[in-house]
């Protein structure tokens, strides 16, 4: 296998485990991945939130980790990655508010590069303008989003994952597993243990 650079794009209260599981998945099959946020730089952190699903009418939030970032968000380009991955949380409801953002996933896209979303990162996939005639996946509280933005809502299992040609997207971290290895197949990683 041939390691793969790799993008991840995050922001202050994206979903911990969403952040960290990917992030440790790709490293550990041994690919490389730059972590970067907007108006932050290499060696600054982000504060993530862990979202669980406790019986309530929606996921419960509770402070996470913080999570450093190890390239800068100025210096990202499509060209110079192989993929792009968008942890869910709070962060895409205001990282799809900025235009470097929305210009970076389009590029991504236009480029069928392959691009992993979980959860509310459809909401950066919606704004990108990118859903037109797609099957995604998504947190349900999402789905309007993704109808609006032209796709179909792939209403899954919370465990599962979607896959719609370059783009892997999940409803929330249960599905770490199947949305992690539905990734690497996209991105043409073989793994042998």
């Amino acid at each position: 296998m041939s390691a793969k650079k790799i993008l991840m794009i995050v922001g202050d209260f994206a979903e911990d485990y969403e952040t960290m599981v990917p992030f440790q998945t790709l490293l550990a099959v041994g690919h490389n991945v730059d972590t970067v946020c907007p108006d932050k730089k290499a060696g600054d952190t982000i504060s993530t939130a862990i979202h669980d699903f406790e019986g309530d009418q929606t996921y419960t939030e509770k402070p996470g980790h913080k999570f450093a970032l190890n390239a800068d968000f100025a210096a990202a380009r499509a060209e110079n990655y192989d993929a792009v991955v968008i942890p869910g949380g709070r962060a895409p409801e205001y990282l799809r508010l900025n235009e470097d953002v929305i210009r970076l996933v389009r590029d991504f896209n236009d480029a069928k590069k392959p691009i992993a979303a979980v959860c509310h990162g459809a909401q950066l996939l919606a704004a990108a303008d990118i859903l037109k005639g797609r099957r995604v996946s998504a947190y349900p509280a999402c789905a309007p989003e993704v109808k609006m933005a032209g796709g179909t809502y792939a209403d899954i299992a919370i465990d599962d994952a979607c896959v719609d040609g370059n783009l892997v997207t999940a409803p929330a971290w249960p599905a770490h597993p199947k949305w992690m290895a539905a990734f690497l197949v996209v991105l043409g990683t073989e793994i042998k243990l």
